[in-house]
């Protein structure tokens, strides 16, 4: 059976919830809703399971805070012995206006944290999906911009997002990366 690590980046606590900086968390959320299923405080992260077409995901929410994901990334790709090219990790992207998905298959890290931690660990070649979050804030106002809370109009616009997400995730298990590549990036154009 074939496993993948689906990996959310965010932060643990009520305080980031509905952060910008959380959205991997709320997609991750919305597919094991979805998926009926819940998600268990294990070692490094909240974890939990499920089949999609005979293929295991592993849906992980790392709790090391987001400048420390790598240390849950690596962790868990090793005790499921899951292999790098089936990691997919789910990032929020001030680069990217609201709305925007893009898919890649290496990269930079384009000054995230989080992403900056998993390749100090593991490299960059790992599937990642950026999911956009505008940049309207002034000069000096990024830190609050991204941990700031979605509004309602905002909101309105991450649902389809966060739909479209979900469908990317299963896609990537199921048809591989660069076909999902091919199919859902064209979509956001």
């Amino acid at each position: 059976m074939e496993k993948y690590l689906i990996v959310g980046l965010g932060n643990p606590g009520r305080e980031y919830e509905a952060t910008r900086h959380n959205t991997g968390f709320m997609i991750l959320d919305a597919f094991a809703k979805a998926s009926n299923i819940v998600f268990e405080d294990k070692r490094y992260g909240f974890i939990t399971s499920t089949m999609v077409k005979g293929r295991k995901l592993f849906l992980l929410k790392p709790s090391t805070f987001m400048n420390l994901s790598g240390n849950a990334v690596r962790y868990w790709l090793d005790k499921e012995n899951i292999p790098q090219e089936n990691l997919l990790v789910v990032v929020d992207d001030l680069a990217l206006p609201l709305g925007t998905l893009r898919l890649k298959g290496n990269g930079s890290n384009g000054g995230h944290n989080g992403l900056g931690h998993i390749q100090q660990l593991i490299g960059p070649q790992y599937a990642r999906l950026r999911v956009g979050i505008g940049n309207e804030f002034p000069r000096g106002g990024q830190v609050d911009w991204v941990l700031g809370e979605y509004d309602e109009e905002e909101q309105k616009t991450l649902q389809p997002v966060i739909e479209r997400s979900i469908e990317i995730i299963k896609s990537f298990a199921l048809a591989g990366l660069t076909i999902t590549m091919n199919q859902f990036n064209k979509k956001n154009a």
